[in-house]
C-alpha cells in the first residue's frame, strides 16, 4: 500500500465515522429529553461539522475550507453561550415562580 492510497483510505474511513458521529448527535438532538440534551447535541454537530470542512480541505487541497472552519467554530461558540445564557435565565424564572 503507497502512501498516497493509505491517505485516500484513511479520508474514506475519516468521512464514515464523522458522518456517523453526526447521525447519532442528531438523533440526539430529537430524541434529547431536556434542553441540556439538545444543546449538547447541537454544540455536537458544530464539531463535526467544522471536522468535515478539515477533511474536506485535506482531501481536495482547497485549504479555504479551514477558514469556513474556523468562522464555523467562533458561530457555534456564539450559539452555545446564548442557549446556555437561556436556559440559565428559563431555570431562573421556574424558581422565581416557586418562591411566589
Amino acid at each position: 500500500m503507497t502512501p498516497a492510497e493509505f491517505l485516500d483510505w484513511s479520508i474514506y474511513a475519516t468521512f464514515v465515522m464523522v458522518m456517523l458521529s453526526l447521525a447519532l448527535a442528531f438523533i440526539r438532538l430529537a430524541k434529547g429529553p431536556t434542553l441540556a440534551d439538545r444543546v449538547v447535541a447541537l454544540d455536537m454537530m458544530t464539531v463535526t461539522i467544522i471536522a468535515v470542512c478539515g477533511v474536506v480541505a485535506v482531501a481536495t487541497g482547497v485549504y479555504a475550507m479551514l477558514d469556513v472552519a474556523l468562522v464555523l467554530a467562533l458561530v457555534g461558540f456564539l450559539a452555545t453561550v446564548a442557549l446556555a445564557r437561556f436556559a440559565e435565565r428559563r431555570d431562573a424564572r421556574r424558581q422565581e415562580g416557586e418562591n411566589d
